[in-house]
């Protein structure tokens, strides 16, 4: 087998298309490959399918192919117009890229396998081109992708805010908890993100009545956003958020009892953490508090009741333990905890509804997970649809055909 052969092979190529020539530089470190076609050849009209169309002109083009060992590798070739009776003139689509790109598929695959793991400067530096380029290449295959997605097992919608930058700069992202994966990403995170979703699941052609459940904080423009634009959905409160809501609570009755008990200092972690995730140290110093009889050992007693509650999954077992702690909680004295009873009582159903769905945004959570981790090793981006196109395809599941 010769080397044009060899080449023919490698490329995958197909009658009519064959390497001619190959020539390779050590100095310009280059190699480049020829392709062409017999005199005479002929191929399907790109519109209409339509055989045996002859050629009736050609232009010379060049693509940029994966490397060959450390040598950067480009394809030229006679690209034909064929002469179809239907359709007249039209211009052939090549092989091994997709019309108007100057890069091959496998090299655009190369660099969207790249961009998942690294950033789009250092992609463009490994492969020798420019960063807006590797924009292109990225925008346009996940946007394709995206318009792709199977949204047929879509029900349960996870809502939750990421932030851009430092200061109060947010976007919205809203994912697949089943399926894992984000589905649109909104650039604020006011009751409009709401809306901003609901109308591109529309214009893709996803029914709207068939998300059931939607899982978010107790952010007040979300919920007003849901009660306009999905209102037939049952809201679940996030228990995270809410466990949260309450260790902030805990924490406030510490620090400013601390000032009067000095031996409250330092021990943060201890009343924010469960007790099986004490340390044997830890476990004997909240002992000795507790003994002192503080605000703070009251609240962390709450906070403990509270936590008890996501296990029961019984709903009237859970709706009666709900009322007694807010009972209790209202009596404590300490107006943190009292805040954040009378916060449980006017967000009563969507927290009671975590007994029957039984979800919560840990999903969303590790998907955040995987956005902070190429913010931070972009440094930055220079306009949010760049963000968002990374969203989509470090976390967003999408399948590149």
């Amino acid at each position: 087998m010769d080397e044009l052969s060899l080449f023919t092979q490698a490329l995958g190529l197909a009658k009519p298309w064959n390497v001619v020539e190959v020539v390779f530089s050590k100095d310009t470190g280059r190699l480049d490959l020829q392709i062409d076609f017999p005199r005479g050849a002929t191929f399907l009209c790109p519109t209409c399918g339509k055989g045996d169309c002859p050629v009736h002109d050609t232009k010379e083009r060049t693509w940029r192919h994966l490397n060959f060992f450390q040598y950067e590798t480009y394809i030229h070739a006679r690209v034909p117009r064929t002469d179809c009776a239907t359709c007249g003139v039209v211009q052939v689509e090549v092989p091994w890229a997709r019309p108007g790109s100057g890069f091959t598929l496998l090299f655009e695959m190369l660099v969207l396998q790249f961009s998942r793991e690294m950033s789009v400067d250092a992609v463009a530096k490994t492969v020798h081109t420019g960063a807006n380029r590797i924009w292109r290449i990225l925008q346009r295959y996940v946007d394709r992708a995206r318009r792709k997605v199977d949204l047929s097992g879509f029900h349960v919608l996870g809502i939750d805010e990421f932030s851009v930058r430092k200061g109060h700069d947010y976007m919205t992202a809203f994912s697949d908890i089943d399926a894992a994966r984000i589905v649109h990403v909104a650039e604020t995170r006011e009751h409009t993100a709401i809306r901003e979703f609901t109308d591109e699941m529309k214009s893709r052609g996803y029914p709207l009545a068939d998300i059931r459940l939607v899982c978010c904080d107790m952010w007040d423009p979300y919920l007003l956003g849901l009660s306009r634009y999905l209102p037939h959905t049952n809201v679940v409160f996030d228990r995270f958020h809410i466990m949260k809501k309450m260790n902030a609570a805990v924490d406030d009755v510490r620090r400013q009892e601390q000032k009067q008990v000095p031996g409250l200092k330092r021990s943060r972690f201890i009343w924010l953490k469960n007790p099986c995730n004490l340390t044997d140290r830890q476990s004997a110093v909240l002992m000795n508090l507790k003994k002192l009889d503080l605000k703070t050992a009251r609240a962390y007693q709450l906070k403990l009741a509270l936590a008890r509650f996501w296990e029961i999954t019984s709903l009237p077992e859970a709706t009666r333990y709900l009322r007694k702690w807010c009972s209790w909680a209202l009596r404590s004295r300490l107006p943190q905890v009292i805040m954040m009873a009378r916060t449980i009582r006017s967000r009563w159903q969507g927290v009671i509804n975590y007994t029957l769905a039984r979800i919560s945004n840990g999903v969303v959570e590790g998907l955040n997970s995987k956005i902070k981790t190429a913010m931070k090793r972009a440094y930055g981006f220079k306009s949010p649809s760049y963000l968002k196109t990374i969203v989509y395809l470090v976390a967003g599941k999408l399948c590149f055909d």
